[in-house]
Parts: C-alpha cells; sequence; structure tokens
C-alpha cells in the first residue's frame, strides 16, 4: 500500500512539473494545444499508474484468471453464468445481447481474475440459457488445478458440436 501510495504521490510531482513546464513555453503555444499535450501526458500517467497498481493488488505469483468465448451459438444462447472458487461463489455475470452478439463476434470475456495461493483448487461455473429447440439449458462445467508460483489463465470455450446437436463446454489453459 505504502509503494502504491508513493507511486501516486510521485505523479502529482510529475504532473505538476509538467504542468510548469507547459506554463513556461506559453507564449510558444496556442492554448488548445497546450491543453492536448497536457492531457496526452495525463493519459500516459495514468496508464502507467494503472499497470502498476495492477502488479502490486495482483503480483503474477498468485494471479489467475478465467475466460469465457462462444463459437456460433446455434445451440446455445447465453443468459448468465456463475462461478465458484473452491466452493465459494466468486462471481455471476447476466449477458444482454449486445454482450452475446460481441461473444459470437470473437471476443473473450474476463470472467474472474484473483489471487490465489500456491496449491490445489478448483473452479465451478454454471451456465445457463435457452439450447437447442428453445428449451431451459443449464450446464455446469468444472477444473481442477494446481496452482504453483507463476502466472494461471483458462478459457472457457462455449463450442457447437454440430454432430449431436448440442453444445460443448470445454476448459483450455493458456498459460
Amino acid at each position: 500500500m505504502k509503494k502504491l501510495l508513493m507511486l501516486m504521490l510521485f505523479s502529482i510531482f510529475s504532473m505538476q512539473a509538467l504542468v510548469a513546464e507547459d506554463a513556461a513555453q506559453e507564449d510558444t503555444k496556442p492554448l488548445a494545444a497546450k491543453t492536448e499535450a497536457i492531457k496526452a501526458k495525463v493519459i500516459e500517467l495514468n496508464r502507467d499508474l494503472f499497470l502498476l497498481q495492477e502488479d502490486l493488488l495482483h503480483p503474477a505469483s498468485t494471479r489467475v484468471a478465467f475466460y469465457v468465448s462462444l463459437d456460433m451459438g446455434q445451440y446455445f444462447s447465453l443468459e448468465s453464468v456463475k462461478v465458484k472458487l473452491n466452493d465459494k461463489a466468486v462471481n455471476s455475470f447476466l449477458y444482454t445481447e449486445k454482450d452475446v452478439e460481441a461473444l459470437r463476434r470473437g471476443a473473450i470475456q474476463p470472467l474472474y481474475i484473483t489471487n490465489v495461493a500456491s496449491g490445489d483448487h478448483e473452479l465451478v461455473a454454471v451456465f445457463t440459457g435457452l439450447g437447442p429447440n428453445n428449451r431451459p439449458y443449464k450446464r455446469a462445467v468444472n477444473l481442477k488445478f494446481n496452482k504453483q508460483s507463476t502466472e494461471k489463465a483458462f478459457e472457457i470455450q462455449i463450442v457447437d458440436d454440430g454432430s449431436s446437436q448440442q453444445p460443448k463446454f470445454k476448459i483450455k489453459p493458456w498459460l
């Protein structure tokens, strides 16, 4: 926490220095150009602060991430997902038509990102929606994994299976 506060103070002092530097060049640039230059510097500093904050809050040695992707979605219309990690409910998400359409076009949704200790863990994701013939469909997928000292990421894929005309839920490790 001290590091984060120090970084924020550093960025504030950096911004003050940038504003003072721009004030010194006041006569040479029009006001709109100066404003745009300061805005670009603020955005860059904000991005750097965000990345530093993420590294402090979610260090790579304890980070685990889960993502969702959807194939064509011909046999399954996604409505919601509930996520449990080690028998504890940690996240849920209700999908809008825009969300589902984005997934069909190839988007990958970050479902849950957290820190976990090294050792054995279990993820359970319960998907609800409409299956073949517009019938209510509920499917759970689980993953037991061992977290070591490196970052882990998994993609839960919802894929159409043409042979059985049913959706298939697969978990694919990324890292």
